[in-house]
């Protein structure tokens, strides 16, 4: 018989590659959405859309009944242990069998990070709450260089403040399908067990670029900046404070050496190699790249 799926951070890009790991197998995904008219694509991809916000408990019963596995995402902020707190709480009344969530690399109570430090009172609370579960801790998401895509299409230049970091990143999919293969294994191997992702290999910005190079066939180059650059720059695209405060500190974390880590974990879980930058920047080249320049009217009349 199919199990029924929760999934939370829906419409988000980790929980939206899941929900395209997960097409086809024998569950019934239901999805978690405060706005439900956000979901339409949810709702055409075969899941069961319930309205619902993990900052209000009382929201939640509805979604948790009859829920055999729940897939927690929670999103950074300074309520996050709250929301997963709320989820956890939910799922125990409605007597949901697994969780599996979604934490962050280094996730412990000495991080040096904000968001480390409360993915760990997250971590430490499901660990005890009885229930089966399983924790995913992921490295730097390569879909993060994404975000500084109209940059590198406009000057083949993308600015961070991470120094000469070396870090292992991962590709979301990767991040996903080992969620899909936790999820949908059932002979309990995975339970009371934490993970760690990263891609293949730890690298540089500076690597990366030359991948991102290599690929579109014309030069991208990191440039180094400073903390109050990047910040200045963050704030600018609207990023909330608190969120840049925490990507500084995992910034300086990086640059220090804390992010240079690589493990074996995604090739045991998919019995395959992750994906690496370069198959990255392939897949993606079209964010990467100017958009082709539009006739003028003269030109469209001759």
């Amino acid at each position: 018989m199919a199990r029924t799926v929760l999934i939370t951070g829906a419409t988000g890009t980790v929980s939206g590659a899941l929900m395209n790991a997960l097409r086809g197998a024998d569950v019934r995904p239901r999805v978690l959405v405060r706005d439900t008219s956000r979901a339409q694509g949810l709702r055409e991809r075969g899941a069961e859309v319930f309205a619902g916000d993990l900052g209000d408990a009382r929201s939640l019963p509805p979604a948790f009944e009859g829920v055999n596995d729940l897939w927690l995402l929670t999103p950074n902020g300074p309520r996050a242990p709250e929301h997963s707190s709320n989820a956890v709480w939910a799922a125990r009344q409605a007597g949901v069998e697994r969780v599996v969530r979604l934490s962050a690399i280094g996730a412990a109570p000495g991080a040096p990070n904000r968001s480390g430090r409360l993915h760990a009172l997250s971590d430490q609370e499901l660990e005890r709450s009885g229930l089966r579960w399983t924790i995913l801790r992921p490295h730097w998401f390569m879909q993060n260089l994404l975000n500084e895509a109209g940059d590198i299409a406009a000057t083949g230049t993308f600015a961070l403040n991470m120094g000469a970091a070396r870090i292992g990143m991962i590709d979301v999919r990767d991040v996903a399908e080992c969620a899909a293969r936790v999820l949908l294994d059932g002979s309990g191997r995975h339970d009371g067990r934490a993970y760690t992702l990263t891609g293949p290999r730890s690298l540089t910005f500076d690597e990366a670029a030359g991948a991102l190079s290599g690929v579109l066939g014309r030069p991208v180059a990191y440039l180094p900046v400073g903390d109050d650059t990047r910040r200045k720059t963050l704030l600018g695209h609207g990023v909330p404070e608190w969120i840049a405060g925490m990507l500084e500190e995992y910034a300086r974390a990086y640059a220090g050496g804390w992010g240079d880590l690589a493990t074996g974990t995604v090739a045991d879980l998919l019995g395959r190699a992750p994906r690496d930058i370069a198959g990255f920047a392939r897949d993606h080249a079209a964010a990467f790249t100017p958009p082709e320049p539009r006739p003028s009217p003269a030109d469209a009349s001759r």
